[in-house]
């Protein structure tokens, strides 16, 4: 039996503050193709990939020869920022202490190329990520359970050993369905009361809240 323990991580919103960037470049993205879509519909919509998104928000009866221009208007919108991406404050911290006590560090995200790695050097702690699961290396997003196991068979071990951060509805169901634990985080400006119900075993204001507590938290437990 493994004694390997996994802690994973969402990014967008959970390590890096970029929620709002993905409202307003989505925001833009749906106007330009002629789609009056509320920001906070979008908000709430914020970690599903991108095909998802555009589903949740168009609905199923929608022209879908515009989803590639769709996605391709808010990537290059949202590129504009790859070099000026805010990492929450102690993102790199948490990370490093965690791994500090034994924890394989894996993040699970709907982003991949170069706007994950755009996010990696936003975190600045590639020493101690051991790899991550991106829209790329999975056959469904977020809240299917797929980028969550995909982390866990990176650092090889069983949902029993492993925890979830992340701060969407859609990151907590995906935590649920695989048997992880599911922590949530308050930075990505989804409300307390919609992460519990999601399933969130714990929730916090942010990283650095997390870290501040990592003594009384599920990681402890997990010791």
């Amino acid at each position: 039996m493994t004694t390997k323990r996994a802690a994973i991580f969402d990014v967008d919103g959970t390590l890096v503050d970029t929620n709002h960037l993905h409202v307003v470049t989505w925001w833009e993205a749906f106007r330009q193709a002629g789609h009056n879509v509320p920001m906070r519909e979008i908000h709430r919509a914020v970690g599903l990939s991108g095909g998802d998104l555009i589903d949740h928000l168009l609905g199923d009866d929608r022209d879908r020869d515009d989803d590639e221009q769709l996605t391709a208007a808010h990537h290059a919108l949202y590129a504009t920022y790859f070099e000026r991406l805010p990492a929450l404050d102690s993102a790199a911290d948490l990370l490093h202490a965690l791994a500090a006590r034994g924890w394989e560090i894996v993040l699970a995200t709907s982003a991949a190329g170069a706007e994950l790695a755009a996010l990696r050097r936003a975190i600045d702690a590639d020493d101690v990520i051991l790899g991550s699961a991106s829209a790329d290396d999975v056959a469904d997003g977020k809240p299917a359970p797929d980028p969550v196991e995909q982390a866990r068979e990176l650092a090889g071990v069983p949902s029993e050993r492993a925890v979830f951060v992340g701060d969407t509805v859609w990151d907590m169901k995906a935590g649920v369905r695989d048997g992880v634990v599911a922590v949530a985080v308050l930075s990505g400006g989804i409300p307390r009361a919609d992460l519990e119900a999601a399933g969130a075993r714990a929730v916090y204001r942010d990283p650095a809240d997390l870290l501040e507590r990592l003594d009384t938290s599920v990681f402890a437990d997990r010791e």
